[in-house]
């Protein structure tokens, strides 16, 4: 049997309408649509039976009766989107009634010598005035259904609006070009007119389907500007490629001008397609989202700060005032007061379906995940949802409904999972940082264990000598108050000792405020002295700031300072020859700077290009995180960090500025 364009057509037509109807069979539309695609299947079989039919007539006839009613298919379309179940079936008929009137009317016509006389032949082909008649009906026909859809547009928000549009505005525009191949065939008598019309359904239909009744939603009028940006892409660039060869070929050798012909086609399309891309201005506020969110995550390195820029980009992006971000690990997701678990609904159905709208659920066919999801956008008034996976964090980035009330469509979807992937690897980072800084606080606070030890040992020696003088010179005044006095220097030395070291191991938001350096750097020197006097180092201290108020965070400027000195003390306690570590301090024009400088054997020449990078160390122990750490914490406060060049016999020195506060004057 030969498979015509019609057949093919019937065959695609009908396969296109199960998968709707399987998709979602509780869904009106989706009903709907394929009673209509049963409708057009058969009007597309029956083309296919009259091509090697003998009573050609009166398949033409059958055929046309049948296309008589598609109008009414559409209008049903129409009011089950516009109203649900209210505009399904009869109940849309009744709805319609004129329609249906107009049809029946036609199919008589269509069986009388008023629409084709009974002796036209192929050899000379006759239409009656009813078979003009039988077009403008038609036309009147398809002209009321996109006048009552124009009128019903205009109560409808969402993506009812959007499906009613796109259905309105392919459908029509395939009936009025068939029935303009219709009149076409009338005055030309060209099989190619009859030919045509099976291509026409295939290509309409199809698109403006699956555009309906997919969960993927796109704007009508954004696709119109695609296509027409396409179309002239490739007229322009045909045009182009056909007068470069028309003139190469005559200037050049034929394998050299086709090259060229090929390489200037290229060209000009590559050109013409920025252009046009600039002219048409497709979803400019994209580009400019993309733009923030890099920007934020350059400069911001704490989580709470990313949050609140990401959150920001997100409602400026959405045009909205509601985005939401939940992140962590596969065990909990946490923010704005929501929290979920890994194993909730929610979660898991989102890993699987990637990203929802509220649209996107009412097609698919309904499932308790899915309806937990649903749940979960209405109680969170969102638009779109969608999930960011990484190696060892999960985000779910949600966007409320904009302004405009109008659906997120699927252009919009995938820039919105763009955004998720650079928000997720932006707060990855961040957490990572995070716990990569306070690992390294924990590592430095077990550093200091032995010293410590040893620097709170020696008060306690001295209060529980006292302690047993106490019997013997109760009556001595002198010797009371010398041990109450006594007790309570020894008492604050260690209490300011535990407090440091608990200091040091909390995790910290860095807040920069005006702060005298030098009392914060001393109130830290204990810790350092008794690490260096363990490991029999001498260290010296050279104040010659003056004055040095700063605008830093007091916590971040005793971090640095506490993890470079101890940096310098294991680089010198293995080295031979001189032994001693320096801090210093001095005025300098862009502010303070705090240097600390060793006795040690310096830095390696491989090391040094990659200093503050994570990760990069020469000793036995440790990850080589440190410097990279105080890198990030001195950014986070507008203080800089660098290290001498290296020179021969001299260890290093790691020098940071920090800022001055703006004068007041």
């Amino acid at each position: 049997m030969l498979i015509t364009t019609a057949l093919f057509g019937a065959i695609v037509v009908t396969v296109v309408g199960v998968l709707i109807m399987w998709s979602n069979p509780t869904r009106a539309v989706n009903r709907s649509v394929f009673g209509c695609s049963l409708h057009i299947a058969l009007w597309l079989g029956l083309h296919h039976v009259a091509v090697g039919a003998r009573e050609g007539l009166f398949w033409v006839r059958v055929i046309c009766a049948v296309a008589a009613w598609v109008p009414l298919d559409f209008a049903l379309v129409k009011e089950s989107l516009a109203r649900g179940e209210e505009g399904f079936g009869l109940k849309g008929v009744r709805l319609n009634w004129p329609l249906a009137t107009i049809a029946g009317v036609l199919t008589i016509v269509c069986f009388t010598d008023l629409f084709i006389p009974s002796h036209s032949t192929s050899a000379q082909k006759l239409y009656g005035p009813g078979y003009y008649g039988y077009i403008g009906g038609v036309f009147v026909m398809y002209a009321y259904v996109l006048q009552d859809a124009l009128r019903q547009i205009r109560t409808l928000t969402g993506g009812k609006r959007l499906e009613l549009q796109v259905w309105l505005g392919g459908g029509c525009a395939m009936a009025t070009t068939i029935l303009a191949l219709m009149a076409l065939n009338a005055g030309f008598h060209a099989p190619i007119y009859v030919k045509l019309q099976p291509l026409v359904v295939l290509g309409f239909y199809a698109g403006t389907v699956l555009a309906v009744t997919t969960y993927r939603i796109f704007d009508g009028r954004q696709v119109i500007l695609v296509v027409t940006e396409k179309a002239l892409l490739v007229a322009l660039t045909s045009g182009v490629a056909f007068l470069a060869s028309e003139l190469f070929v005559t200037l050049l050798p034929r394998p050299l001008d086709l090259l060229v012909t090929t390489a200037s086609a290229l060209w000009f399309a590559i050109t013409l397609n920025g252009w046009l891309d600039r002219v048409f201005q497709f979803y400019p506020q994209a580009t400019v989202a993309r733009q923030a969110v890099f920007e934020a995550a350059r400069n911001e390195t704490r989580v709470a700060s990313l949050e609140a820029a990401f959150l920001g980009v997100l409602k400026g992006w959405g045009q909205t005032d509601r985005a939401m971000l939940l992140h962590g690990s596969k065990d909990v997701l946490k923010g704005a007061g929501v929290e979920l678990a890994d194993d909730h609904t929610v979660a898991l159905a989102m890993r699987q379906l990637r990203w929802v709208t509220p649209e996107r659920l009412a097609r698919e066919r309904p499932t308790p995940e899915r309806q937990a999801v649903a749940a979960f956008l209405r109680e969170h008034a969102l638009g779109v949802l969608v999930a960011a996976e990484g190696p060892s964090l999960t985000a779910l980035v949600g966007v409320g409904t904009a302004a405009s009330r109008r659906p997120f469509t699927y252009p919009q979807v995938t820039q919105l999972q763009e955004l998720s992937s650079i928000v997720e690897s932006a707060l990855e980072r961040a957490v990572f940082a995070a716990k990569a800084q306070h690992a390294e606080q924990l590592a430095t606070v077990g550093l200091l264990g032995a010293s410590l030890a040893h620097e709170i040992r020696n008060p306690l020696v001295t209060i529980k000598t006292f302690v047993q003088m106490l019997p013997q010179h109760h009556q001595d005044a002198a010797f009371r108050d010398k041990f109450f006095r006594l007790i309570g220097d020894e008492v604050g030395r260690i209490d300011r000792l535990t407090v440091q070291l608990l200091d040091l191991a909390a995790p910290r938001n860095f807040i920069s405020e005006a702060v005298d350096l030098h009392p914060v750097m001393k109130a830290s020197l204990d810790l350092v002295a008794a690490k260096a006097a363990d490991k029999q180092i001498e260290f010296v201290t050279e104040f010659l700031a003056e004055p040095d108020r700063v605008f830093t965070d007091a916590s971040a400027a005793k971090q640095v300072m506490l993890n470079l000195c101890f940096n310098a003390i294991q680089a010198v306690e293995s080295h031979a020859g001189e032994r001693w570590v320096k801090l210093s301090t001095r005025n300098v024009a862009s502010g303070v700077e705090m240097a600390v400088a060793d006795s040690g054997p310096g830095i390696a020449p491989e090391i040094r290009p990659r200093l503050f990078q994570p990760f990069q160390t020469t000793k036995s122990s440790g990850f080589g995180l440190g410097l990279a750490i105080c890198s990030d914490i001195l950014a986070n406060v507008d203080a800089t960090i660098s290290v001498d060049p290296a020179a021969a016999g001299r260890g290093a020195t790691f020098r940071v500025i920090f800022p001055c506060p703006a004068s007041s004057s």
